[in-house]
């Protein structure tokens, strides 16, 4: 990019949600790999010391991972946790380049709604409330880069017009009526019944619109830097892991044929290991580093063919009104949790 500083050797300090295991894991190898420093938040103490072991492992050890590595405890299903976390990175005098907010939570098949502890649905907490209260509470570490950067998973599956989109109910969040309601209403449109795939497209509608006003306020504070929503595809990885390990819980045998028949017979499916490939481009490549928001997404063109280029957003996901509104509505929904809990 022409009259830009930016470096694409310089060595990055990068925050990634949801690194434990698909996506989020592979770009962290390939992101140690490249020199980066990284910060890795976990649920719990067990889950850091496994992260820690399992990158141990990958690199035989020859990895230091005292100097390179971080995984502080933090459940994104608990603002507490997060405010926690947080103000201990601030007072160590951290800093963050750029902000990965990639940890997604679906638990399609199940029929009752889970919830945070602040008792809200546990979809909409994790892949929504926490990217936004994350962002709030990294800003001041973030202002320390040269060149911050932030990179929001969401999937194609909140546009109803994508193959993943049409099938089921459609994502749709109305006038944000269900935000507020009482637990066994959990719907953030206030119409709908509870559906955990619902939830899930939803969140990722709401990943879309919170980019694009974060962007927007960011820039009205003075603050420049690339706001990148992406859409890895549908990755399926071999195995018990990867992203759809809870929903498996709920309907064994009908996610290990869905597997089989996209992953295996008509192949339009992802590996993990270049889905991270792509993420840590986003994260650290100068092709991504100009100010501004932006949708790229990771689409099959022919069997075992993909493209991964600047894509359209949903007509509702481009409601610059419906952004501002969930931007509030999240923002009051967040003070008023930290202050009962």
């Amino acid at each position: 990019m022409e009259n830009n500083p930016y470096l694409e050797n310089e060595t990055r300090t990068i925050l990634i949600t949801g690194s434990s295991s698909g996506i989020g894991y592979q770009a962290a190898l390939k992101m140690l790999d490249a020199g980066h420093r990284l910060i890795l938040p976990c649920r719990n103490s067990f889950s850091s010391n496994q992260l820690l072991e399992k990158i141990e492992n990958h690199f035989n050890h020859a990895l230091n991972c005292s100097d390179r590595v971080c995984v502080p405890v933090i459940d994104l299903a608990d603002l507490n946790s997060i405010e926690k976390c947080f103000l201990e990175l601030i007072s160590k005098n951290e800093y963050i380049d750029t902000l990965v907010l990639n940890a997604g939570l679906q638990y399609t098949g199940s029929k009752q709604p889970r919830w945070s502890k602040q008792g809200i649905e546990l979809t909409f907490a994790v892949n929504h409330m926490a990217s936004q209260y994350l962002l709030k509470r990294t800003l001041p570490l973030l202002s320390k880069s040269k060149f911050p950067r932030v990179v929001i998973t969401s999937s194609e599956v909140h546009n109803p017009d994508t193959p993943g989109g049409r099938i089921g109910k459609k994502a749709g969040l109305a006038k944000l009526q269900g935000m507020f309601s009482e637990k066994g209403f959990s719907m953030i449109d206030g119409i709908s019944e509870f559906d955990a795939d619902k939830s899930y497209k939803d969140s990722k509608l709401c990943n879309v619109l919170f980019g694009q006003e974060a962007y927007k306020r960011l820039q009205a504070d003075g603050i420049q830097m690339p706001v990148i929503a992406w859409a890895p595809g549908l990755v399926i990885p071999v195995g018990n892991g990867g992203f759809f390990r809870y929903s498996r819980k709920y309907n064994e045998l009908g996610q290990r044929l869905f597997a089989l028949f996209a992953r295996d017979l008509l192949r339009v499916t992802e590996t993990p290991q270049h889905a991270g490939e792509l993420l840590k481009q986003l994260a650290t490549s100068s092709k991504y580093s100009e100010p501004g928001f932006s949708y790229f997404s990771n689409r099959v063109i022919s069997p075992g063919k993909r493209t991964f280029a600047k894509a359209e957003i949903s007509n509702e996901a481009s409601d610059s009104s419906l952004a501002k509104l969930l931007w509030e509505k999240t923002t009051e929904m967040i003070e008023i949790s930290m202050k009962s809990s």
